[in-house]
């Protein structure tokens, strides 16, 4: 018998296995508490309100994360931002409670993006959701996985009908067995991207860790104390922007700390430890409110571009009091090397750029460094004071920024401005392919890529001018695919297709009572 052939370590890793039930799990849940309620609806949102336990967590989450023209979110569900930041630090174990759809969709994409983690869940019905029973269960799990040996952190997230319904994660102790519990709720209908729930835990974890450290001595990095005082990073970024501005800080005498959110948890006393926060990505206001508590003070915007490397530079020496010589040698040291980066690597044609990243505004940036004509930035996330200089910015430059724009902006954007090339998000990726013009998914495509420095100057040019020539090529596309329907008629028809629309209209009756319905439980 062969040896088994693997490619990878996922066969090695550690999976937290169930438990053999002594009956099936009852799946039903009351009307009105999960079954037929979107995760997104205001019904649940205002039952949330009125009647949870949780309302005032969902009331400081209306300040921090305000919704914008649009109240549900329009990309993944929100829980799958937070729950990438567990599963991607290591001796942590995370722990869903939530309907059981949500938490396969939740799974699956852990999984699809790489996680290769186990994804702990609690079940409930109606039952031990409304008698408390599902909180026991909770408790109960964290005890079974609270093994030192194991994880430093055990991170439980409430999904939206646990966190309508009240299910008290405060409740939980802090730790057990020397492992740290933080329990977070992340609803669909209080937290508008999967960006900003990435700050929902990223704040929680780093609140628990400057207790920590005010308490007495804490763990120290694995590479030791930093003999300069150091820059946190804050917000997620290719693997080597950390060095690229570690580079740039190193005339002024200063270093790069860690990188927020974290992949273990002693680096977020080492975080705090920085003499200053620079917010790369300007969401995270939970976690600035940390830092904030902490003294250490915050810098916005990102050493991108020639402009944005230049002011950034000069914005954070002046945080650490460096002499204005030092300031100006680390400028010197690396602006010559951007602007030739970007003079040979151009960029020729009109781009719009939009998605729920948080980095949108330092995309654009450096679009227009490169000579990109940019005359639309749509973000899901909201305006902060960390993005007011970028903003100000591509204002200056005749960019129209849109923050918390919907889908449907994007779109209007796209329309208005006929680009050679749009970035968005997939939705919009596909209603542009459609019209036979060029598109460019910008999380995998775009973000996934240095921006800091001269590493950032040119990593945009061969793949942006690659998208804009081949528009060409999506317009020849759409005429071969011409006549095969579209939507619900798409496809190849031996004879005409039966769209019923008697049956729409039925439906649209349906739909229409029910928002009725809904807007009358509104006036009462």
């Amino acid at each position: 018998m062969s040896n088994e052939v693997t490619y990878d370590a996922t066969a090695e890793v550690d999976v937290i296995k169930g438990h053999p039930q002594d009956e099936p799990l009852r799946a039903t849940v009351k009307s009105g508490e999960a079954e037929g309620v979107s995760c997104s609806s205001s019904e649940l949102k205002n039952t949330a309100l009125t009647n949870s336990e949780n309302s005032d967590i969902l009331k400081k989450y209306a300040q921090d994360y305000p919704v914008g023209p649009h109240d549900k979110p329009q990309s993944m569900c929100p829980a799958f931002g937070s729950l990438r930041v567990g599963l991607r630090m290591r001796r942590v174990a995370t722990v869903l409670s939530g309907s059981a759809c949500c938490v396969y969709g939740l799974s699956f994409v852990s999984h699809f993006y790489g996680a290769r983690r186990s994804v702990g869940y609690v079940p409930f019905d109606s039952e031990s959701l409304v008698t408390g029973k599902l909180f026991e269960d909770i408790r109960d799990a964290v005890h079974d996985l609270a093994d030192p040996e194991h994880y430093d952190a055990i991170v439980v997230t409430n999904l939206c009908v646990p966190s309508a319904s009240g299910v008290p994660l405060r409740l939980l102790p802090n730790e057990i067995n020397g492992v740290r519990v933080i329990g977070i709720d992340v609803p669909g209908f209080g937290v508008p991207t999967h960006a900003e729930a990435k700050d929902i835990l990223a704040g929680a974890m780093l609140n628990f860790a400057r207790q920590e450290a005010e308490a007495g001595p804490v763990q120290s990095p694995v590479g030791g104390k930093n003999s300069r005082p150091t820059v946190a990073l804050l917000g997620e970024m290719f693997p080597a922007d950390p060095m690229v501005i570690g580079g740039m800080l190193a005339p002024m005498g200063l270093a790069a700390g860690p990188v927020l959110p974290a992949r273990e948890w002693r680096e977020m006393y080492a975080a705090l430890d920085c003499g200053a926060v620079a917010a790369i990505h300007p969401f995270y206001t939970a976690t600035l409110r940390e830092f904030d508590a902490a003294g250490r003070p915050a810098v916005g915007s990102a050493p991108v571009g020639y402009d944005g490397t230049a002011a950034w530079l000069e914005n954070i020496g002046r945080v650490f009091n460096v002499d204005a010589d030092k300031i100006a040698a680390a400028q010197n040291a690396f602006l010559p090397a951007i602007k030739s980066a970007l003079a040979a690597n151009q960029i020729s044609g009109r781009v719009t750029v939009s998605g729920y990243e948080g980095s949108e505004l330092l995309v654009a940036r450096l679009l227009i460094d490169s000579g990109a004509d940019v005359p639309y930035v749509g973000t899901a996330c909201p305006k902060t004071e960390m993005s007011l200089a970028d903003a100000e910015w591509l204002a200056s430059k005749g960019t129209v920024v849109k923050f918390r724009a919907s889908l449907e902006d994007d779109l209007a954007a796209v329309d208005a401005f006929k680009p050679d090339l749009a970035i968005g998000t997939t939705p919009l990726v596909q209603a542009v392919k459609e019209k036979g013009q060029a598109a460019l998914y910008f999380t995998n495509l775009v973000s996934a890529r240095p921006l800091m420095g001269p590493a950032g100057a040119g990593s945009l040019a061969q793949v942006i001018n690659a998208a804009i020539s081949g528009g060409e090529r999506m317009e020849h596309m759409r005429e071969f695919f011409e006549g095969v329907g579209t939507h619900d008629t798409s496809g190849v028809w031996e004879g005409a297709p039966n769209v019923r629309p008697d049956f729409r209209a039925q439906n649209q009756k349906k739909i229409d009572k029910a928002a009725r319905a809904a807007k009358a439980q509104e006036m009462i």
